[in-house]
């Protein structure tokens, strides 16, 4: 199964939410996907070398109206995958979209949309606090990400954002103790965790990445188990996204 169909990304709205790999993803699918526009609801490193251009409009609708009569009159080329975001907020990041302006996006747009929809600050695991994840009421696929190579490590903060809320989540897991397939797989699995924030009508479609060997197989199958074994999710991916490659698909 390639990475579009693994995580129901060819159309619609697909929101990537977690640590280890939101960001590496969504420039994979932005690239095998036809009329994509990548866009966030929180900050967003500058991405302009992943997409055909990025465009800052505070109205992407009437950016992305604007661009199609440019095309329609040859002016130029359509500019896809398309980033666009409301304004470069420093030299490194853009900010990014409300909800709601990214469901009138959605709408109005007729190809797939991808969002950022909250930060891990580089680190491979994370829980969310009380403002995470900004999805869009309108998301069809929430995409929770964990990277396999959090497995082994402390629960501390060079490698867990947020890891106090983590230790909040699951009952008995404290500061410094070692992180474990378990316990992974159960804070993508809980409802104030990865699957914090998935509307009603969407589908969840857990991604545990960096699996880059057997052994990483090992681990994420692990994860993926303890994960199925608590949330009704269609299906776990097991893949390494800097190729990218789908490694297994457990259900």
């Amino acid at each position: 199964m390639n990475v579009v169909d693994a995580l129901d990304a060819a159309e619609g709205t697909t929101c990537l939410v977690g640590a280890g790999g939101k960001k590496t993803t969504l420039y994979a699918l932005a690239a095998r996907l036809d009329r994509a526009v990548l866009t966030a609801t929180v900050r967003i490193p500058i991405f302009d070398r992943q997409v055909a251009a990025v465009r800052t409009a505070e109205d992407p609708v009437a950016e992305l109206d604007a661009l199609r009569e440019a095309y329609r009159e040859r002016v130029e080329e359509a500019p896809f995958p398309l980033g666009l975001v409301p304004e470069r907020e420093r030299d490194d990041r853009y900010r990014g979209y409300d909800p709601g302006t990214v469901d009138r996006l959605s709408a109005a747009h007729d190809g797939p949309v991808l969002v950022k929809a909250d930060g891990a600050r580089t680190r491979l695991f994370k829980a969310p606090n009380d403002r995470e994840p900004q999805v869009p009421a309108g998301a069809d696929t929430v995409v929770p990400v964990a990277s396999a190579h959090a497995v082994g490590e402390p629960l501390s903060e060079t490698v867990v954002h947020r890891p106090e809320r983590v230790a909040d989540l699951v009952d008995g897991v404290e500061i410094g103790d070692e992180i474990t397939p378990e316990l992974v797989g159960r804070v993508v699995a809980h409802e104030e965790g990865g699957l914090k924030g998935v509307p009603a009508d969407a589908t969840a479609i857990p991604l545990v990445n960096m699996v880059d060997d057997e052994a990483d197989e090992a681990v994420a199958r692990g994860i993926a188990a303890a994960i199925r074994e608590r949330a009704d999710v269609p299906r776990v991916v097991l893949a390494r996204m800097r190729e990218p490659a789908v490694v297994a698909v457990v259900e």
